[in-house]
């Protein structure tokens, strides 16, 4: 655990503990990648004309990977993605990935909300803009 932001099991989940801030870029050419990876190639993903004529603001990042990312927060703080015992989230915007090389950027902010002897239950809130995309984020970790 060479990152300083790793703290030892007991300190990290400490009720009201809050998490290093995260934030992750994601560009067009992340989602061909991760559309390769799950086969999700909904033209959604990577054509502007597709997302127009569904009425989209233009092409969207995939959920499953919006999530990922968002959850990265978390595995890296604790050192060990094994750790991970459940993970829960509703899409409350898309996130919008410009055909540009700045694409966009996740921001995760949480604390652990609450802990028994086994596991603490961590608050997430991811934004993009400064608006939120996913809602109702909770992650499960093993003490």
């Amino acid at each position: 655990m060479s990152d300083p932001r790793l703290m030892s099991p007991d300190a990290d989940l400490a009720v009201g503990v809050a998490l290093p801030e995260f934030h992750a870029r994601l560009t067009r050419s992340d989602l061909v990648r991760y559309a390769g990876a799950s086969t999700d190639f909904n033209p959604i993903h990577y054509s502007d004309h597709a997302a127009a004529a569904l009425g989209l603001p233009g092409v969207i990042a995939h959920g499953l990977l919006t999530m990922g990312v968002a959850l990265r927060a978390v595995t890296e703080w604790i050192g060990d993605p094994q750790r991970v015992r459940g993970y829960s989230a509703h899409f409350a915007r898309p996130v919008v990935v410009p055909d540009d090389d700045a694409g966009v950027t996740l921001v995760v902010t949480g604390s652990v909300a609450s802990q028994t002897d086994d596991t603490a239950l961590i608050d997430l809130n991811v934004t993009c803009d400064e608006v939120a995309v996913l809602t109702r984020v909770v992650v499960e970790v093993a003490r």
